[in-house]
């Protein structure tokens, strides 16, 4: 749960920290521990006025009620439709100044006046300073993703690189998520792939081992890690502890940014080992050094007055928006990445750039420099409010010449030909989805095209598979796999698992989202489809199926079944003669089947769809089969977790000598009461 929502009882004295404008008395007032840094932590009072007056009043006329009894502090406010969606989250050094200027009536943009006309109520949260209203703006847009905010579309965790501190002789990791683990975390790195070439290329240099604490436990010789010169083989005593140590601790130098000394350390050694005549050891540190040489090589630019930095470059065209991150850290250029954030097209480059900045470090370690290519509003009160959460001093800077300048422009530089790259393939998909819908006989191009496929073997481990592509490509969070449950199927029956595919499907569409939108065969300019969380709509326009006939006669029903067959357009394709790419057959409702001409680029783009469908499928598929290979027969006795699990296989070394052991045998077991005993023992023994 977010802390948001976390609320309690008003602690004593909660109305000293309250305008004098709020009366406790009278609204209700409950505490919420906004987000903060590990050494922040700051009180909101969430508080609403008297809604009741303004029932049933929408736009303006509702917000001119509400504006009343708000308070002059800061704060945050909600604004939300009839349905209780949030449209907008925002934050006010003054809510009664800020929110009286939508009750006005007087916009500058038409996106504001459609986002008032919508709004039937709001919500408003009173912060002690503006820096907290800014976190919290931050922290509410990201978990609540407002349809007129600018939202983050990518908001993966970085990985970074663990050097662990919990044994004897440590490890050199990829991680990604919480740092709970004892060690010296370097990073982030813009990608997984530019840490795995940084950490092969380490292993190259300084010999750190990589396996599991428990391999390097039962290792009783080498493995062909030390063979290949890529470990120094500390789990088999290769290496004293001693020597392992100082390799531990050029490695931690060299990524804190003393790669010249390591660097020149090394070279020492080699000379000396060449002049004792020991060449072979001064081959090693040859070999060192050039790993060191090929980690540099690699990471581009690196500046020669910028330790630590984040670089940010913005970049409009199109309607659409590319922000080029790159990452500097001890010295070095740590990879780049590229966002294009959702955000209206009449939002200047300065309004999206910062509230992107605040939603990227709502969850991010915050570097001590942050460059960008253009100003941002309240520039000052992001670089405080930052520093807050850091516990450290954060510049937020635009350069104007020298390194920094250099680096804001390449970033820059990046931005345009990503943006321009992103724009060229939302133009081919566009038109492929024209052609598409002049194909199939829709009225207009689909917007959410949904594809199914199952997969199985002899009927076993059955998923069915759903893959989603729109306007920009495949929607890979819209992708939803179904294992197939119904034990009234025949194993291999495909029809039956389509069937419970689609039922599954869209009993819990019309559940979540209400009754389907008009579909694009029949929709010519209606009205935009429901949304889902994201804002790309949850209904299809278009849904294809692999199969033929039989197939789409078992969808068909379904689709019938539930009343919406006239809503959605269900498309079958059926492999050709032979089954061969280019000769495929398909079916649609009030035409007989066709084919299209082998080298037509709808056919080439359906394809695509196909074999990506083809791909999730049989991937999601042998997932559970490999996690059904290696399930135990104690995962199916309820109330034995993990613990008591390991406690026994521990004990008797597998599950067939915990189905043989007594009620008497299992006692022993630590963690094991006698009444967990006879549920053990009754499993195995239910005769």
């Amino acid at each position: 749960m977010s802390p948001v929502d976390q609320k309690h009882r008003p602690r004593s004295g909660a109305a000293d920290d309250l305008p004098p404008e709020v009366d406790l008395e009278e609204e209700a007032a409950e505490e919420i521990v906004a987000p903060s840094g590990p050494d922040v932590a700051f009180t909101a009072i969430d508080w609403t006025p008297h809604a009741g007056d303004a029932d049933g009043m929408v736009g303006a006329e509702v917000i001119q009620t509400l504006v009343k009894r708000l308070p002059n502090a800061p704060g945050v406010y909600r604004m939300m439709n009839a349905a209780g969606d949030v449209l907008y989250v925002g934050k006010a050094r003054s809510l009664k100044k800020r929110v009286t200027n939508y009750a006005q009536g007087r916009f500058h943009t038409s996106r504001i006046g459609r986002m008032v006309r919508e709004t039937a109520t709001m919500e408003f949260v009173v912060t002690r300073t503006e820096i907290e209203a800014l976190l919290l703006e931050a922290n509410l847009i990201k978990r609540l993703r407002p349809r007129f905010n600018v939202l983050m579309r990518d908001d993966k965790s970085f990985p970074y690189i663990l050097l662990t501190g919990d044994h004897v002789s440590p490890g050199i990791y990829k991680h990604r998520g919480a740092r709970s683990r004892k060690g010296d975390y370097f990073g982030p790195f813009a990608s997984a792939g530019a840490v795995g070439r940084t950490i092969n290329s380490l292993q190259r240099a300084f010999l750190l081992r990589s396996c599991t604490n428990s391999f390097y436990k039962n290792r009783t010789r080498p493995c062909l890690l030390y063979q290949i010169k890529r470990c120094a083989g500390p789990c088999t005593g290769e290496i004293s502890h001693t020597d392992y140590a100082e390799l531990v601790a050029e490695a931690k130098d060299f990524l804190s940014g003393r790669s010249q000394k390591v660097k020149t350390e090394i070279s020492a050694a080699m000379q000396q080992a060449s002049e004792n005549l020991d060449f072979e050891r001064a081959a090693i540190y040859r070999d060192r050094l050039a790993a060191l040489s090929h980690v540099q090589s690699h990471q581009g630019i690196n500046p020669q007055t910028v330790e630590e930095a984040d670089v940010f470059a913005i970049h409009q065209e199109g309607g659409q928006v590319c922000i080029q991150v790159f990452f500097f850290r001890t010295g070095q250029n740590w990879g780049n990445r590229a966002y294009f954030p959702k955000a209206d097209p009449a939002l200047e480059a300065s309004e999206v750039l910062g509230s992107f900045l605040a939603q990227f470090y709502d969850d991010k370690p915050t570097p001590r420099a942050i460059l960008l290519s253009h100003a941002v509003e309240e520039q000052e009160l992001l670089a405080e409010a930052l520093s807050t959460r850091a516990g450290r001093k954060v510049s937020i800077s635009v350069p104007q010449r020298g390194e920094k300048k250099d680096l804001t422009d390449n970033a820059l530089q990046n931005a345009r030909e990503a943006l321009g790259r992103r724009l060229a393939e939302t133009s081919t998909q566009a038109r492929l989805l024209t052609g598409f819908a002049e194909t199939f006989g829709l009225a207009k191009p689909p917007v959410r095209i949904e594809v199914y496929d199952n997969s199985h073997i002899m009927g076993t481990n059955a998923v069915g598979a759903m893959v989603v592509a729109g306007p920009e490509g495949f929607v890979k969070n819209q992708y939803r796999k179904f294992n197939i449950r119904s034990t009234e199927i025949t194993p291999g029956d495909d029809f039956g698992m389509m069937r419970e595919v689609m039922e599954r499907r869209f009993s819990r569409l019309l559940k979540e989202h209400g009754d389907a939108p008009q579909s694009a065969e029949t929709a010519g300019e209606a009205e935009d489809d429901i949304e889902g969380v994201s804002g790309f709509p949850a209904w299809p326009d278009v849904i294809l199926i692999d199969g033929g006939q039989g197939q789409m006669t078992a969808v068909r029903k379904i689709l019938a079944d539930l009343g919406i067959e006239d809503r959605v357009v269900a498309i079958g394709i059926a492999k050709g003669q032979d089954r061969d790419a280019g000769r495929e057959r398909f079916f649609v409702r009030g035409r007989d089947s066709f084919s299209l001409p082998v080298r037509d680029p709808v056919l080439y783009f359906v394809q695509r769809l196909r074999d990506e469908v083809h791909r999730f499928a049989i991937g999601s598929h042998r997932a559970r089969r490999k996690k059904e290979m290696v399930k135990s027969p104690l995962d199916e006795i309820s109330g034995i977790g993990p613990g008591r699990k390991r406690a026994l296989l521990m004990h008797f070394g597998t599950a067939k000598a915990v189905s043989r052991a007594a009620v008497e045998d299992l006692v022993v077991v630590d963690g094991i009461s006698e009444q967990v005993a006879k549920l053990v023992y009754n499993h195995f023994h239910e005769s």
